[in-house]
């Protein structure tokens, strides 16, 4: 295995998970140690972590979203975007392909909870909750960070059977669907470790994954996406293993429509942005089937964009949705999320909240000398070991 990532694995096995921080902390060091201390350095480096907003620049903030979100879309062409959303994301994958945005090799600094732990260790993980790891891994992270520079990105396309599964691609839904799931029927049954991906795309953050799990065959991982020209690409990639990963075609807005696995098996979820391109209305139903999804213990990982966020105060007049909900010349949607209510969604779907913070940095051009406030919120949230176990 590749050296970065063993000695992360290791820090992992110590339980010494460098992370950001719990509910109601300040992100600490090193993940986010670029600190701008002297405003004249500001286009030295292309980005700054950990920014403290002054009043002046967030009313300056407020007046912008006023300003843009004065003028709505009519209802009719509101209808359209909601019906037709799968159909502009396809239209995205077709012109943009892979090329759009870049693989995610952030994820397991953000989010190690994704790396498998041991059995033994995975146990008494559970026991003790999640609340009991320590972030206190600094030195090995420093490590990982200066070997990262060498890090080569990883191929394999075997698709020789494993463990972990096999290729379920033909399988039919519908039978998957009713009743219980015969061990032998679903994609990854053999597996102890199991992910999902929501929002898949394609595949910005599945073959970062993949190419971590490879030398952990009891490891596998689930991708979905609405756009079924994003599945393509995800599974027609040099590094897409049937074996150990299964791409299928969902709308996570259909209550009714059933995944190729049963409920309550899954380790962990990962939602990166993608709950902000679904309507408002919907985002709860979303998350409470998303939760019957984990097993007692699962970690359900959240990260979306944030009110205010340089993105949302790049809209122009006219294509405001609804209160901080807006549709992109292409016709794809976002919504600016705050911390309070990603809260709300997640605990009423009967999560535990593990984590819920702010990640506000400042993104420079250097050559263009221009400044981009970036707002970020990220969350970690654990389904209970028992129902009433449930603290929010």
């Amino acid at each position: 295995m590749n050296v970065i990532w063993r000695n992360y694995i290791c820090c992992l096995r110590l339980r010494k998970v460098p992370h950001r921080c719990h509910s109601g902390s300040h992100p600490v060091a090193p993940l986010g140690s670029r600190i701008l201390t002297d405003p004249s350095k500001v286009f030295e480096h292309n980005m700054w972590d950990h920014m403290q907003w002054s009043k002046e620049e967030e009313e300056a903030a407020r007046k912008k979203v006023e300003e843009n979100s004065a003028v709505q879309v009519i209802p009719e062409e509101q209808d359209k975007y909601e019906s037709e959303a799968s159909k502009y994301w396809d239209v995205f994958y077709k012109i943009h392909k892979n090329k759009f945005f870049k693989n995610r090799n952030w994820l397991l600094r953000e989010f190690p909870e994704i790396l498998p732990i041991d059995l033994k260790t995975k146990e008494n993980s559970r026991e003790s909750s999640w609340d009991h790891i320590k972030p206190n891994a600094t030195n090995c992270f420093s490590r990982i960070q200066e070997e990262k520079k060498h890090f080569k990105k990883s191929s394999g396309s075997s698709d020789g059977p494993s463990k972990a599964g096999s290729d379920f691609s033909n399988l039919d839904p519908k039978k998957l669907g009713k009743g219980p799931l015969k061990t032998e029927l679903f994609p990854g049954s053999r597996a102890n470790f199991r992910i999902l991906e929501v929002g898949c795309g394609a595949g910005n953050s599945v073959f970062p994954i993949l190419n971590t799990l490879q030398n952990t065959p009891e490891s596998f991982l689930y991708c979905c996406d609405f756009a079924s020209g994003a599945v393509e690409l995800v599974k027609s990639h040099s590094s897409y293993r049937a074996a150990q990963c299964s791409a299928f075609v969902h709308d996570v807005c259909n209550d009714g429509l059933p995944y190729p696995f049963p409920d309550g098996i899954l380790d962990v979820i990962l939602l990166v942005f993608v709950l902000s391109s679904i309507h408002p209305d919907r985002m709860q139903g979303v998350v409470n089937r998303l939760s019957k999804l984990l097993k007692p213990g699962g970690m359900l990982l959240f990260r979306d964009y944030g009110r205010y966020d340089n993105t949302q105060l790049r809209f122009k007049k006219g294509h405001c949705l609804s209160e901080n909900f807006y549709v992109r010349g292409d016709g794809t949607r976002a919504y600016f999320f705050t911390k309070g209510e990603v809260h709300r969604l997640f605990c009423k779907a009967g999560l535990d909240e593990k984590q819920n913070l702010v990640d506000r940095r400042l993104q420079v051009n250097r050559k263009k000398q221009v400044k981009m406030h970036r707002v970020w919120v990220q969350g970690k949230f654990q389904k209970p070991l028992h129902p009433s176990q449930n603290k929010n």
